[in-house]
């Protein structure tokens, strides 16, 4: 066992420039680039949503939008390219921003702002926002512009919408206002067409057509009458030569009519109450031919005893009546019949202002709504305006970093100390499995199958372990001079490994 080892450590050492190749390698390269990267300073500061300030029982926003949803909203708002080249430029974020394209600034702008949100059911919400710079003013000031640009973007929002809301409702309010104003006139202008005819005055129309039925048929029962008395006062003096007693014949049509009037209102009140509709209508009449027949008192007509001329006038004042009940009869027709007519538009019309009422009401109803949703978007501009409804409030301002958090330039030199000696091992052990040459007497035994007395050993001369102990050192010198000297003009003539090393790191996803 103790042979083994000193074995494989002979080899380790016959192997070992080849190790301190790769190892010296390595390492100079990864403390060259611990010293090379700059300092990133990162900055961050916190975020809560307040809820609102005023109960809704009270009170209520007219803005609804989630805390989570406001968030992801002001975010989206926030990394957009305008905002990122301005802040960029403005704050003089990159040392060589004219250098770059926008494209490029918006994406390393992006890369460098880091936005997390936290919050759940039952639980506050919080945002923290971060941002890496080149020095820690710059990461400070940079973090507290979007601090700013949140605060404002959020208050802008909320007005913006619930202003929106109240211009709606208003717009609403006058529209819904001016529909209502039509349909009255349109309710107006139907009913003064057909005020004839109109459901309110039904009941009525319904009493006049009964009444002038009634008219219509006294008067034709009048004028039978007159007719069967024209005909036996022509029989009696035909017969006689004589009409007998003249008194009755002597009335006048207005004294027949009163006469008749009364004994009707002496039948109906025997039969209705002295407040019914028709006893009324029955007085009324009879006080307007009481004074009419007062009136023609004095201008009463003296008849001759003639019989001739008796039989003439009375033949001539029994065709006057008759002639007066049957203008009196065609007049109560043509009522009648305008009547009937507007008692059948009646149901059509009802139907008619049954719908125009029925819009005129909704649109009431929605008007009314309206009007108390714009009472609502009122309070709800307000409580905006003034900050009273759910907002966002600063628990940490940014502050400038002491020191910076990237790059850890101790993890740097010592991972990439300890790649390079677990790279410098494998090659040797590479190496070692690669070569089959004879090295060993039990290699000899096992190849051959001879067993040697001894074997004798390679030796270099004095020239040759001067020349390969030179060209070691000249090949370590060249690595640790040379390697950090390339990487520095790599830095300074091409491109910064700042730059290199964040697009191998993003490309890899390995952030040291």
């Amino acid at each position: 066992m103790k042979n083994l080892i000193k074995f494989y450590l002979a080899i380790f050492m016959r192997r070992l420039h080849y190790f301190l190749l790769v190892f010296v390698l390595v390492s100079a390269a990864s403390f060259t680039l611990a010293r090379v990267l700059p300092a990133v300073y990162e900055s961050q500061a916190r975020l809560l949503v307040e809820s609102a300030q005023i109960p809704n029982e009270l009170a209520a926003a007219t803005v609804n939008t989630g805390a989570s949803e406001q968030l992801q909203i002001i975010e989206q708002r926030l990394l957009t390219r305008a905002n990122m080249l301005e802040i960029a430029r403005r704050l003089d974020v990159f040392e060589d921003s004219g250098q770059k394209s926008a494209d490029q600034i918006v994406s390393d702008m992006r890369k460098k702002t880091t936005i997390r949100r936290s919050g759940g059911r039952d639980q506050a919400t919080f945002m923290t926002i971060s941002f890496a710079g080149r020095s820690g003013s710059i990461a400070a000031n940079v973090t507290n512009e979007f601090v700013t640009m949140i605060l404002q973007d959020n208050a802008k929002i909320r007005a913006g919408r619930a202003g929106d809301t109240l211009d709606f409702f208003e717009q609403e309010v006058e529209r819904l206002g001016v529909e209502l104003q039509e349909q009255s006139a349109a309710i107006l202008s139907f009913k003064s067409s057909n005020a004839d005819a109109l459901p309110e005055t039904l009941s009525y129309r319904l009493g006049e057509q009964t009444r002038l039925i009634g008219r219509i048929e006294n008067a034709e029962r009048d004028i039978a009458n007159f007719r069967e008395q024209k005909i036996r006062l022509t029989q009696i003096f035909e017969a006689t030569g004589g009409l007998g007693p003249t008194s009755n014949l002597n009335q006048t049509p207005e004294q027949i009519q009163l006469a008749r009037l009364q004994d009707e209102l002496n039948g109906a009140l025997s039969i209705y109450s002295p407040e019914n509709p028709k006893i009324k209508l029955l007085q009324a009449q009879i006080e307007q031919l009481e004074n009419k027949v007062a009136s023609q008192s004095g201008t009463a007509v003296t008849v001759s005893e003639g019989a001739p001329s008796i039989l003439d006038i009375n033949l001539a004042d029994i065709d006057a009546r008759i002639a007066v009940l049957q203008q009196q009869s065609a007049q109560a027709q043509s009522e009648l019949q305008g009547l009937a007519s507007t008692i059948e538009r009646t149901p059509a019309n009802a139907i008619a202002i049954d719908a125009l009422e029925r819009d005129y009401q909704n649109l009431q109803s929605q008007y009314n709504t309206a009007v108390d949703r714009l009472a609502k978007a009122a309070t709800g501009e307000r409580i905006e305006l003034l900050s009273k409804g759910q907002r966002i409030a600063i628990l940490e301002a940014a502050s400038v970093p002491n020191e910076p958090t990237k790059p850890n330039r101790q993890m740097i030199a010592f991972g990439g100390t300890t790649l390079g000696a677990v790279l410098g091992l494998s090659i040797v052990v590479l190496l070692e499995l690669l070569n089959s040459a004879i090295r060993r007497p039990a290699d000899i035994t096992k190849n051959i199958g001879i067993t040697p007395i001894a074997t004798i050993p390679y030796i270099r001369t004095p020239m040759e372990l001067v020349v390969r102990r030179a060209v070691l050192v000249a090949v370590f010198a060249l690595i640790a001079f040379g390697i950090p000297a390339l990487l520095y003009a790599v830095h300074i003539y091409y491109l910064p490994l700042d730059l290199i090393y964040d697009r191998v790191a993003g490309k890899f996803g390995a952030f040291l």
